[in-house]
């Protein structure tokens, strides 16, 4: 049962997407564009998606644990590490780059076009890159 709701959650998820034309990499980069074609449409999206997720917490954290695992399972660690900024820093880079993050491109993959599955092969290859790099240390900072 529990990758039964795995799919119907990724089927809603790249749904939204699709409605929401945030498979289209023009909409994003449009986005950033303050100065030329700017496109607000993703600040509605991003909006849209921090009200449900604001209301499903409340919903979820009503109950003692989750209906398919033995535990919530919450990162505790409050440090501002290089692992953190620095695949902040590439996530942000990447998406301002491709006008894709990698949960548009999956869905994105239906739309045939080459763009989209060499957007993901690089997003696998720096999975991968990244288990061989070393990593710089950044001082360590509490928040």
């Amino acid at each position: 049962m529990k990758h039964i709701y795995a799919l119907l959650t990724g089927l809603i998820f790249g749904t939204g997407i699709a409605i929401s034309g945030m498979m289209d990499p023009a909409k994003v980069l449009n986005f950033f564009d303050l100065a030329g074609t700017w496109d607000p449409s993703l600040a509605f999206v991003m909006g849209g998606a921090l009200v449900v997720t604001f209301i499903g917490y409340r919903l979820v954290w009503r109950r003692d644990a989750p209906l398919f695992g033995g535990r919530f399972q919450v990162p505790t660690s409050t440090v501002l590490d290089s692992k953190l900024i620095g695949g902040s820093a590439l996530f942000g880079i990447g998406w301002g780059i491709a006008g894709f993050c990698p949960g548009a491109a999956i869905p994105a993959l239906g739309t045939g076009r080459w763009e989209v599955a060499l957007f993901l092969v690089a997003v696998i290859a720096g999975f991968f890159l990244r288990r061989v790099l070393p990593v710089a240390k950044l001082p360590r900072t509490a928040s």
